[in-house]
């Protein structure tokens, strides 16, 4: 049975049916926007795990990417807010002590809503977006349900990393389980999963950075990726440059585990798939070119 999927499948029902989609409680600071970017540098890694805890993280295979950007923490709910003018994150209240409610992780968002978010973005900020959108179900309003993607990948805009840039970002350089090496122990440094969160999420950035300065790689939330997801990394023809993933699918690549995973779910290869309309304790984090 799949660990993470039907997790997230409950947590979404849970969310739809129990309590619906909030609106933001309101910021509780006046932060001004800002999405804070991290250089990630061009380079070769080793994608998957030899181990092979699931199967679909074989065959390991070593993968080139270009230089990119990625942001440093997960997009908040006041960024959220702030570009797409709603907030449908299950945790809008009772922050834990010391934290900021609006510096959480957005949640209760759907792939195509990470999508558009990333089309508004460059366009706030002058870019030239990456995705074309057609037969946008509804016409308006959140979340959205059904939608054709399409990507200009020279475009400068922010767009979804790659699940090849999002494991390489996670991996920061390592070879390990995680980012941090292969005690689990340290994962308490690190994360927000099931042994410290509290069954909530946390703001972003209280924990400790990978090596390339990045944040809440390891749990918090699962993150989408732009990649459809194949039960092998050769189900996109085996391309190692630059992969985007498989042409075609039904299901998207959501990585990193979240605040209710064990440790195991939250390693750098792991990887886990939903439907792009299925929300739940998924987030995510852009990059740009």
């Amino acid at each position: 049975m799949r660990k993470t999927r039907n997790f997230l499948v409950i947590i979404a029902i849970i969310a739809i049916i129990g309590f619906g989609f909030i609106a933001c409680g309101g910021d509780d600071d006046n932060t001004p926007f800002t999405m804070e970017m991290v250089s990630i540098p061009a380079g070769t890694f080793t994608m998957g795990t030899v181990s092979g805890l699931d199967s679909e993280e074989r065959p390991v295979r070593q993968v080139t990417l270009n230089a990119f950007k990625m942001g440093k923490y997960e997009v908040t709910h006041a960024q959220y807010l702030e570009v797409m003018g709603t907030n449908p994150s299950y945790f809008n209240s009772a922050p834990e002590a010391g934290e900021t409610q609006s510096k959480r992780p957005v949640e209760c968002v759907t792939w195509f809503d990470a999508i558009e978010f990333c089309n508004k973005l460059s366009v706030k900020e002058g870019l030239t977006p990456v995705y074309t959108i057609t037969g946008r179900t509804p016409a308006t309003g959140y979340p959205i349900e059904a939608a054709t993607v399409t990507a200009t990948w020279e475009n400068n805009g922010y767009r979804l990393p790659t699940e090849a840039q999002w494991e390489y970002a996670c991996r920061a350089g390592s070879t390990t389980d995680w980012t941090f090496g292969n005690d689990q122990n340290q994962l308490t440094n690190y994360a927000w999963y099931y042994a410290n969160s509290n069954d909530k999420t946390h703001q972003v950035g209280k924990k400790t950075a990978n090596a390339w300065g990045l944040y809440d790689m390891h749990g918090n939330v699962f993150e989408w990726c732009w990649d459809w997801f194949g039960w092998s990394y050769y189900g996109e023809s085996g391309n190692t440059n630059n992969p985007v993933g498989p042409s075609s699918g039904t299901h998207r690549v959501a990585r990193g585990g979240d605040y209710r995973n064990s440790t195991v779910h939250t390693r750098s290869a792991s990887r886990s798939y939903l439907y792009p309309v299925v929300c739940g304790s998924i987030g995510f984090r852009v990059v740009r070119p």
